[in-house]
């Protein structure tokens, strides 16, 4: 799965593609149909790329690839985003059964639901991550 170049930004909806820098930040473009693109500031605005999300587990950190992988795998449909929080949590127990329910809110299975929604329909599940620079 390649995830590189996908970012989250913190205050705006949905997932975002970085397509650029410029002198004023980060050109980005939004994943829907409209593909409309904005510029970012790092000193205002906090970005993290779905590559490097990981989410709180028992034992150690579970990379949000990994939780993707197996929603993707998972025989049961992913439930939607705006599910009761009981069903989001059962969902989630079944994909990501070593998550720490004490750290792991509604909120954020909410989030990563909802933006598995929308990059289940793109080809990023086929391609393989490029490799890491060195």
């Amino acid at each position: 799965m390649n995830l590189r170049g996908l970012v989250s930004v913190t205050g705006k909806p949905g997932l975002f593609k970085l397509i650029g820098q410029n002198k004023g930040g980060f050109v980005l473009e939004t994943l829907d149909a409209a593909k409309l693109k904005s510029v970012v500031n790092l000193s205002t605005t906090k970005m993290a790329t779905l590559e490097d999300i990981t989410i709180y587990g028992e034992e150690e950190e579970i990379r949000l690839i990994d939780i993707f992988e197996a929603i993707k795998s998972n025989t049961a449909e992913a439930p939607d985003a705006k599910a009761d929080g009981t069903t989001l949590r059962n969902f989630f127990r079944e994909v990501a059964p070593n998550h720490d329910e004490a750290r792991v809110y509604s909120s954020d299975i909410k989030k990563i639901i909802s933006w598995y929604q929308i990059i289940k329909e793109l080809p990023l599940f086929e391609e393989e991550a490029p490799a890491p620079l060195a």
